[in-house]
């Protein structure tokens, strides 16, 4: 399985990971393939994590060509000065904006909730007419969302949170409506991409900009519910990267 590459300097590498491959190997899925591992072996040399993404989440991931290179990369994301959006589908209509502060615990393991904080903003809503409960219709709302911290399921238990939770989210999503899209849209997967990942090199101070386009099944979904035209909005129909 070769990843597709995103970008590449002499430094860094980023992949558009696939939804459902893990980034590293953990001792639940120990037999399965994983990121890091996939990466290696394409690349024939030794890469180093430098971020996160949840195993059913797809879309831009980085990765350093060296030791150094990582820690360099992980203080950017430390002191939060790389720009994340993702793209995600969730139930409901979802405010035209929205900023949601709501601390999070990373782990059940009675340690205190930490500061976790989230943008996003409406891309378009649509309506359907088929019933769920005792709602005649069913709505569901594209939302552009820009995590501003980064603890595990962020923005899945963010938007959880605020009522409006992501479709296809077995953890914190509703069944009801991630059938619906299964059984519609043949989407059964998390609708949630890492779409675009900003930052300065900082070795050669360089601003980049690092996008991944959307799969097939995206598309299908943008297509069942009118959303064709987010795809030009975003600019993220191919993938694409970018200095300048």
């Amino acid at each position: 399985m070769n990843l597709p590459i995103l970008y590449r300097d002499e430094h860094y590498v980023a992949i558009d990971k696939p939804s459902g491959l893990l980034v590293h190997k953990t001792e639940l899925a120990r037999a399965e393939a994983y990121a890091l591992q996939l990466l290696r072996r394409q690349l024939r040399r030794r890469v180093y994590p430098v971020h996160r993404l949840d195993r059913p989440t797809s879309g831009v991931l980085l990765f350093g060509l060296s030791a150094a290179a990582a820690r360099e990369a992980c203080g950017l994301f430390e002191t939060h000065v790389v720009s994340k959006r993702y793209l995600a589908v969730v139930r409901g209509y979802a405010p035209d904006s929205g900023h949601i502060d709501y601390p999070l615990c990373e782990e059940d393991d009675g340690r205190p909730a930490q500061e976790a904080r989230t943008d996003y903003r409406c891309l378009a809503r649509a309506e359907l007419p088929i019933a769920i409960g005792r709602y005649a219709t069913s709505r569901y709302s594209l939302v552009e969302v820009m995590p501003l911290t980064g603890r595990k399921h962020q923005i899945r238990k963010h938007f959880h949170h605020i009522f409006h939770p992501l479709i296809g989210d077995t953890t914190y999503g509703e069944g009801r409506h991630n059938r619906l899209f299964r059984q519609e849209f043949e989407a059964s997967r998390l609708l949630l991409i890492a779409h675009e990942l900003a930052f300065v090199q900082p070795f050669s101070g360089e601003a980049v900009r690092i996008r991944a386009g959307l799969d097939e099944e995206w598309r299908r979904v943008l297509a069942g519910l009118g959303w064709e035209g987010a795809q030009t909005q975003l600019a993220g129909d191919q993938s694409a990267a970018s200095r300048g």
